[in-house]
């Protein structure tokens, strides 16, 4: 590592430490750079450094320091993809935003992930806009499940599935709103817990 301020390295870990400590996931480096002396891309190269020997772990998204690490014995990283309308459908590309650690305990060893939610229309199911997601990735679901839902032309939305005869239904968890029928739909996943916004209540 050249020429790297030991008094720096110090400033970014505590930072982290402090910042997942509180929030249960990792800062951007805007964030750090926000709250300590260095700039963004100053922060980055820091970042870059300190994972090549080894004093911490950086992948572009999570950094894990000792401290953090000692945390995350029975825990999973999961990947915090963007959002889902909780209305109508509405056209996005996932794209991973952040991490949250979560027990093992909970999501096992299947492959998850964590979408926010926006809008009104599960407010029924106890899904409001800001609160998290956790679905399980799959391809399939049951009718009555809260699911991940794309459907061509109108995009990504988060709804119960339901059925008559062949008609396949996206029905709101909200009495002001309609179900959506459609023909055909891709199930991207099911939702098995909402995560809260506690800042919202």
């Amino acid at each position: 590592m050249r020429h790297k301020n030991p008094e720096y390295m110090k400033e970014i870990i505590d930072f982290v430490d402090r910042f997942y400590e509180k929030h249960r996931c990792f800062p951007s480096c805007s964030q750090i750079a926000a709250n300590t002396s260095l700039q963004r891309t100053a922060v980055y190269n820091y970042l870059v450094a300190m994972n090549d020997s080894g004093m911490i772990e950086y992948d572009g998204q999570r950094i894990l320091t000792p401290f953090i690490k000692s945390q995350h014995s029975d825990t999973r990283p999961i990947g915090i993809v963007g959002s889902i309308a909780c209305g109508l459908p509405v056209d996005s590309e996932a794209q991973l935003e952040d991490y949250m650690n979560l027990p093992v305990s909970l999501v096992g060893n299947d492959e998850m992930y964590i979408l926010y939610a926006f809008g009104s229309s599960m407010i029924g199911a106890g899904i409001n806009g800001g609160d998290m997601v956790l679905v399980k990735r799959q391809e399939t679901a049951r009718d009555g499940d809260i699911i991940v839902a794309y459907v061509d032309g109108l995009g990504n939305t988060l709804k119960r599935l339901k059925h008559e005869g062949n008609q396949i239904i996206l029905h709101p968890e909200n009495p002001e709103e309609q179900d959506i029928y459609v023909d055909d739909v891709r199930v991207q996943g099911v939702a098995v817990m909402v995560i809260k916004d506690l800042q919202n209540k």
